[in-house]
């Protein structure tokens, strides 16, 4: 009998264009493989790069760095076969491939067969579709290699299979939205009944901007039987057994159960919060305390993040600042253990409309006198970043960001904004989570109805429809880009669909200057979803 082939699939972070981090990284995890018992050591797509590395790819000199990284690689990794994703320049032509490194040398490599080219992907702006193959023959077994994308269609697999592939590596980047999960799951059950051959999906883990990756890999036996899945969220060694009869065992490699959504999605936001505050060197991070349950779940997303030692809170009440809004803001700050100061915006406020007494005279208070009192909190949130050194948190909501129901350079001040991909309810819901596993968030902050404080007696409502029906027209209107007709038809009020799809199309200019944020849904704000900011469209 043939003996098994031991396969190690590392699910690990890899930073966007720390080239030699990376190499390191990958010879490091390589030697642990190796002493337990590997053969065969796969690490993610493009893991030397970091992924997404986006124009980074278009300078000669990070080309360079890559293909020295690569030789140290195979030099570092000599008595076993290492597989890693990393762009590779081919006279002129640059690929998304699948390196392999046996014997100090490069002795293989798969060229990504399917681009992507949609949503937050762009690969074709960078890349050329390879066309062959690749198989690794070890211990008298044959596996195909292939690429994230690949995987979603019929080809790339067939041909693996035709050239006598036994069980089939998919090296992925696939980032984190809601029910991904179930449809990474979906689609390898119908990619491995089609082929009838033992599937290896590796996926990576960790922030990157606006997108996070969450891991979840996957193994699945000849049978279609899950038999491996990884942690969510979490860097873990995976090391599996291919036996000469396509039965695939685990070594020392739990099986990982799939948490819940809500679960799922607070882990999301924590780990883009943590990696994207490290990654761009800050040491830790300022938010703005209201009250309200917004920064609420920001400031509980935070310590989560970094650590109580790394937040610093904020409480900046005015004239219009309820005391129970005090009054909550400190007893979560106190809960959370977190550096908290109360610094009034009165004065300020003051000083910036006695300025403007002139200008504003024989003018009705509007909204105007709203945004300076945002505008006044901006100023101080990011006169404390620059002091401290650490990232302003923006607290504002996906609703509220389809709507403009917020102030440029005033609540939308700052370096990352976690809940931009989250939508009111879904706030509410993350709060109940996070309360489950540990009181945190006040009970008073999720019972009072939402108000911005901005004037007297204040309420989201007065400007809003009930979040309920606003969310309901977002979500078909923004992620689902149903027409106009078909969300009235689905029994919204046409006055109110209307002045809702107006107020997300008028306010695109503030969303192409808000911050960064994580993606959790399939149609983020940001890179994911482009529109003109000028346009004569009217939504039909």
């Amino acid at each position: 009998m043939t003996e098994a082939v031991q396969l190690c699939l590392i699910q690990e972070q890899f930073l966007v264009g720390d080239i030699k981090a990376n190499a390191r990284k990958i010879i490091s995890q390589s030697h642990l493989a190796k002493q337990a018992g590997a053969d065969i050591v796969i690490f993610p797509e493009l893991a030397l790069s970091g992924y997404p590395p986006e124009d980074l790819l278009m300078r000669q000199g990070f080309i360079n760095q890559i293909e020295a990284a690569i030789n140290e690689i195979a030099i570092n990794t000599a008595g076993l076969i290492v597989v890693f994703g990393a762009p590779r320049l081919h006279q002129h032509e640059l690929f998304n491939a699948a390196v392999v490194c046996s014997e100090g040398k490069v002795t293989g490599e798969y060229h990504k067969y399917s681009l992507p080219n949609y949503a937050v992907f762009d690969e074709k702006r960078y890349f050329q579709s390879g066309k062959e193959p690749l198989l690794i023959e070890i211990k008298q077994q044959k596996i195909g290699i292939i690429i994230c994308e690949d995987a979603w269609f019929d080809e790339p697999v067939q041909k693996a299979k035709d050239a006598g592939a036994q069980a089939i590596v998919i090296l992925n980047a696939s980032p984190y939205h809601r029910n991904k999960h179930q449809q990474r799951l979906d689609m390898l059950r119908h990619r491995q009944k089609q082929a009838a051959l033992p599937m290896f999906y590796l996926n990576l883990v960790g922030g990157q901007d606006e997108l996070v990756f969450d891991g979840d890999s996957l193994v699945m036996n000849a049978q279609s039987e899950l038999v491996g899945r990884g942690p969510d969220f979490e860097p873990a060694l995976l090391h599996y057994q291919l036996h000469e009869d396509q039965s695939v065992t685990a070594v020392n490699t739990p099986f990982h159960q799939p948490e819940s959504d809500l679960s799922n999605i607070y882990k999301a936001l924590v780990t883009s919060v943590r990696d994207y505050v490290k990654g761009n060197g800050f040491n830790g991070v300022v938010i703005g305390l209201s009250g309200g349950v917004d920064s609420a779940l920001t400031l509980a997303v935070a310590v989560d993040a970094l650590g109580s030692d790394q937040v610093h809170a904020v409480m900046m009440p005015s004239r219009y600042t309820a005391q129970m809004s005090l009054d909550d803001a400190a007893a979560q700050a106190d809960i959370m253990s977190v550096d908290y100061k109360v610094i009034s915006i009165e004065p300020t406020f003051q000083v910036f409309l006695e300025t403007l007494k002139d200008e504003f005279a024989n003018t009705e208070v509007d909204t105007t006198e709203e945004n300076i009192q945002a505008r006044c909190r901006g100023v101080i949130l990011m006169a404390l970043s620059n002091k401290l050194g650490r990232m302003v948190l923006t607290t504002g909501n996906k609703s509220e960001m389809a709507v403009g129901y917020c102030t440029l350079y005033g609540d939308m001040a700052g370096g990352f904004a976690p809940l931009k991909d989250v939508e009111k309810l879904l706030v509410y819901a993350l709060c109940d989570y996070r309360n489950s596993v540990k009181q945190v968030i006040p009970q008073r902050v999720l019972d009072r109805p939402p108000s911005a404080e901005l004037r007297e007696d204040q309420e989201d409502q007065d400007s809003l429809p009930d979040y309920a029906i606003l969310d309901a027209i977002l979500r078909m209107s923004v992620e689902e880009d149903k027409p106009r007709q078909q969300i009235i038809d689905a029994g919204y009020e046409q006055q109110t669909v209307d002045k809702i799809l107006r107020m997300v199309q008028i306010n695109e200019y503030k969303r192409r200057q808000a911050p960064p944020g994580v993606r959790i849904t399939q149609r983020a704000f940001g890179r994911d979803r482009r529109y003109p900011i000028t346009s004569g469209y009217r939504r039909g």
